[in-house]
């Protein structure tokens, strides 16, 4: 790869970034702050992470069901998104090694 492409895909990548940066800020400065919407917007990380762990645990065996039970238990009992999610991928990790 030549020096001119190397800084071609390199600029070309920060302006891409610093345009969807500077998109979302945009856009949301634009979403509703109360009501209906805001809510449901609140609500999506949440969804989308359920979304992801639903089709892994589909595709997944014993160790990534056993694991999501650890996670699980983990979250009701601390409440704590990062000790959840040391906890259940520290599970996977070891009930992959057992199997």
């Amino acid at each position: 790869m030549a020096v001119a492409d190397f800084w071609f895909i390199t600029l070309s990548l920060a302006a891409a970034t610093f345009s969807l940066r500077l998109g979302g800020y945009l856009l949301g400065r634009r979403l509703p702050a109360h009501g209906g919407w805001a809510a449901a917007f609140r609500a999506l990380p949440g969804t989308i992470i359920v979304a992801l762990v639903t089709v892994i645990l589909m595709r997944g065996g014993p160790a990534e069901w056993a694991a999501a039970l650890v996670s699980a238990a983990v979250a009701g009992v601390s409440r704590s998104l990062p000790l959840t999610m040391i906890a259940g991928i520290g599970a996977v990790v070891l009930f992959r090694h057992l199997a």
